[in-house]
């Protein structure tokens, strides 16, 4: 049988549960996942590559092929985007600024993220953004904009404004708004006496970073928690009540990780309780293995549960998907490709359930239709609708990709 064929089979099993395979595909057409870019190189950048990974960080693995320069890096996104469905966009750091200069991170301007905008504009992407507050010896002694130290924290301040400007320029540009998301790294190794002062700090800094005239037509900002990180296990000063609070009280997104929280917890279950209070969501999809281990994303069951929590109850539209992982041990370019499709499947997937027909039953109290009607549906044909998809997108189907990578990697990474 052809792909076609095969749709047309699964198209009608669908439709006898009452759910119409052609307006799911639709549907994912419309959804962007903000690829990250540092997949591509380990987070190193190209303003201080020489500089150590710190923050809480780590990236594990020598794979061959790290892309050195911009140009590199952007053709490695080129590449992998021809294997994943769909119109997406791209996520930078601060510290993958385009430029033969030696500017500090505080003097970052966006004439520095020129050829970014270029790249994307031919596309038809959009770009967001993240200030870098970490790698750096501004960093070094484990806090950021909450240090004690005016020098230190008045840094950070000024090159988060700057970062807002260069968001701005990018929603300007590009046509389309500019999530930038705000994280930091500060806390203690070991439990601390003051839980409290170092928030303060952090809040007031953050007010003075929002100070900013920005347009809100082209940039959104966003605050992400984090339980923990390595040199920070015992305080976290942005932890999840501090900037889900912070948030609300501002009138930001606020943004979810997949791996910033406790092993038993999931952010699934926090999402429709986050957008009742908040206007906009910014989710950082990752897969935590044990820890914020930033694994590459996975069709598993709490990717499945963070598609249904936006999908069943319509908050789609207030949320930006964005990806979160960084693995240096397999090639990089099929970490992309892996991660973002199966993101795209996990959306599919929630698209294709009979969803009021389920919610009609909850409300009716049917917990046993409801129980067994879900169950029956994770045997349902969903691969034919996906399969299909990725042929009408014009990407590989099913594991076709992998040739192509491994082509790619043998004429291109295996050279660097």
């Amino acid at each position: 049988m052809t792909t076609y064929e095969r749709y047309q089979a699964a198209k009608a099993i669908y439709r006898e549960m009452g759910v119409d395979t052609d307006a799911a595909i639709e549907a994912v057409k419309k959804i962007p996942i903000s690829i990250h870019c540092w997949q591509g190189d380990d987070v190193l950048g190209f303003l201080t590559p020489d500089v150590a990974l710190s923050g809480g960080i780590q990236t594990t693995g020598n794979y061959p092929g790290r892309a050195r320069t911009a140009e590199e890096l952007r053709r490695d996104m080129d590449f992998a985007m021809k294997m994943i469905p769909g119109k997406h966009r791209v996520n930078l750091h601060a510290i993958y600024a385009d430029t033969d200069e030696k500017v500090e991170l505080t003097d970052l301007e966006p004439r520095h993220f020129a050829t970014w905008v270029d790249w994307a504009k031919e596309r038809g992407l959009g770009l967001d953004f993240n200030p870098t507050c970490f790698s750096h010896p501004m960093a070094a002694s484990g806090f950021t904009i909450s240090s004690p130290d005016k020098t230190v924290r008045d840094f950070w301040v000024k090159h988060c404004q700057a970062s807002r400007k260069i968001s701005e320029y990018f929603g300007k540009s590009l046509g389309t708004k500019s999530v930038m998301n705000l994280w930091f790294p500060d806390g203690y190794k070991d439990i601390p006496v003051d839980r409290e002062a170092p928030r303060y700090r952090m809040m007031t800094a953050l007010d003075e970073v929002l100070s900013v005239p920005v347009d809100p037509k082209y940039h959104i900002d966003a605050l992400e928690s984090k339980v923990f990180g390595i040199g920070a296990e015992s305080y976290t000063v942005g932890s999840h009540e501090f900037s889900y609070g912070y948030a609300m009280s501002r009138g930001i997104a606020y943004c979810l990780d997949a791996g910033h929280f406790h092993p038993t917890e999931v952010i699934s279950d926090k999402i429709s309780s986050v957008l009742l209070y908040t206007k906009e969501l910014l989710l950082h999809v990752s897969r935590p293995v044990r820890w914020d281990s930033d694994h590459v994303v996975i069709l598993d069951d709490e990717l499945n549960a963070i598609a249904q929590a936006l999908v069943r109850t319509n908050l789609v539209e207030r949320t930006h998907i964005g990806l979160d992982y960084f693995d240096a041990s397999i090639n990089r370019v099929a970490a992309w490709v892996i991660g973002t499709r199966n993101m795209c499947k996990a959306l599919l997937k929630a698209y294709l359930e009979p969803t009021e027909t389920l919610k009609k039953i909850e409300v009716e109290g049917d917990y046993t239709t409801r129980l067994a009607l879900v169950e029956e549906l994770k045997s349902y044909p969903f691969g034919a609708v996906w399969d299909y998809y990725c042929e009408q997108m014009g990407v590989p189907v099913r594991d076709a990709w992998l040739a192509d990578v491994k082509q790619y990697e043998k004429d291109v990474l295996s050279q660097r």
